[in-house]
């Protein structure tokens, strides 16, 4: 397995919508894509401006073919413009590939 955590950095006064974005859209399509997130998180303490999640992977190939199918999607293309009537949402992507370590403990899903 690899895990996949990105943070999406929102544009001023954006973070509510990429929240409500993801909570509408983007969630139901990463599971019609067989996408297997992990969770998503905002912050309490901090800059306030970030939505972070993780999603696990068997592999990098697995990750691959499913990001290209869900980029594909001309709901979710829809979906998008929508949610961009008034402006861009997201500002910055910051994306990185985890692997566990041999000591790390097991990860279970719900």
């Amino acid at each position: 397995m690899i895990y996949e955590m990105r943070t999406y950095t929102a544009m001023p006064g954006k973070l509510r919508s990429l929240v409500k974005r993801f909570e509408e859209t983007t969630h139901q399509t990463f599971l019609k894509y067989g996408f297997r997130p992990l969770g998503y998180w905002t912050e309490g303490i901090g800059d306030n401006t970030k939505l972070h999640y993780i999603l696990e992977w068997e592999d990098d190939t697995d990750r691959l073919t499913k990001w290209a199918e869900f980029r594909k999607d001309p709901d979710l293309a829809a979906a998008f413009a929508k949610s961009e009537e008034n402006g861009p949402l997201v500002a910055n992507i910051q994306n990185s590939i985890w692997l566990k370590t041999s000591f790390s403990p097991v990860i279970t899903t719900t």
